[in-house]
């Protein structure tokens, strides 16, 4: 790699492929011209990179070929991440994730974590028998979560896998609902079957639920239960009260791994409730035999879009917070 003033050249590896580096339509050089606001042009068997961030963009460059060298393809939401990384100044080791396998879908696909955050979430869950998994929308909390449990119960290492979900509007609302009872909260464990169902496939999800051997059942139906043997998760658990998640905790048994995963900043229980999973953070940190991993908005796999309004509503919160507290310390 040259450096020259405000121009650096940096040497494209004989082993990579450069129409898979540079995207379709040079799209993914363009992503990165946009995030470091450098110009990058194409000589010999060069990039020339010109910008007073010409250096971090090289980086970028760079991590986007290790990453080629262990996966085929890099898409625009992999060079998000690569960008993101390198802007936070974190390292990369793309051979690490891609030789995680977890488990292998219905279809044959492997299941790997996308992100470092992924990767230290489902690293903590395989060394502690309690984690919670706090972290915003998109990030895999639940779907990775299921896929760690599918994967326990192929091994025989549990008999069964429970998936709880809070029904926080299971009051008058659902009399309206046709159906049964389990038809009316059916649409609030709607994610959680999807999430089984990709990985293990329909057909055998639906045998395996009908022998009992997979459960989905809204919270309520946890209580006065003990479950050994069992991979158990909870969803959504920023919309249990403080006595919903005590009493969920407590249903842990022997040879049980128990995955808590939600999202503090989307809490749709009534005003003036307390969130279960906010308190849980307060009371057993530093409990032995517990673990908390988190993952921010670098983790989200879903569409670009959904990381920037994200991130837009925090920055938002934080300055609104900022202000009230501004105000209120000249009150006094």
């Amino acid at each position: 790699m040259d450096n020259s003033k405000d121009i650096v050249r940096f040497e494209i590896p004989e082993d990579i492929n450069r129409e898979q580096l540079f995207g379709t339509l040079d799209a993914n050089i363009k992503q990165v011209e946009k995030a470091t606001g450098t110009s990058i042009v194409m000589r010999d068997d060069g990039l020339f990179i010109k910008g007073t961030e010409n250096l971090k963009a090289a980086n970028i460059i760079n991590r986007m070929v290790e990453n080629l060298r262990v996966e085929p393809e890099i898409d625009a939401r992999r060079v998000n991440y690569l960008i993101d990384l390198e802007q936070k100044g974190e390292s990369f080791d793309a051979r690490e994730q891609v030789n995680d396998v977890i488990c292998y879908t219905h279809k044959g696909k492997p299941l790997r974590p996308k992100t470092k955050g992924q990767k230290r979430y489902i690293d903590t869950i395989r060394r502690n028998d309690m984690v919670f998994g706090i972290g915003p929308a998109g990030t895999g909390k639940t779907y990775l979560a299921c896929a760690l449990a599918a994967n326990a119960l192929k091994n025989k290492e549990v008999e069964r896998i429970i998936l709880a979900r809070p029904a926080v509007e299971a009051g008058e609302s659902l009399g309206f609902l046709p159906g049964d009872l389990q038809d009316k909260v059916d649409p609030y464990l709607r994610p959680l079957y999807d999430a089984i169902f990709e990985i293990v496939g329909q057909e055998t999800a639906a045998r395996l639920k009908e022998s009992g051997v997979i459960e989905v059942v809204p919270l309520a139906y946890m209580r006065g239960r003990t479950l050994d043997n069992s991979f158990i998760i909870l969803d959504e658990a920023q919309n249990t009260t403080r006595e919903q998640m005590k009493m969920f905790l407590t249903r842990m048994g022997f040879n049980s791994k128990v995955v808590v995963t939600g999202d503090i900043t989307q809490i749709d229980l009534p005003k003036g409730a307390g969130s279960g999973l906010v308190e849980a953070k307060r009371v057993l940190s530093g409990v032995e035999g517990v673990e908390f991993s988190y993952l921010t908005e670098v983790d989200v796999v879903r569409h670009e879009l959904v990381k920037r309004i994200i991130k837009a509503y925090s920055d938002y919160e934080d300055s609104n917070n900022s202000g009230t507290n501004v105000r209120r310390g000249g009150s006094k």
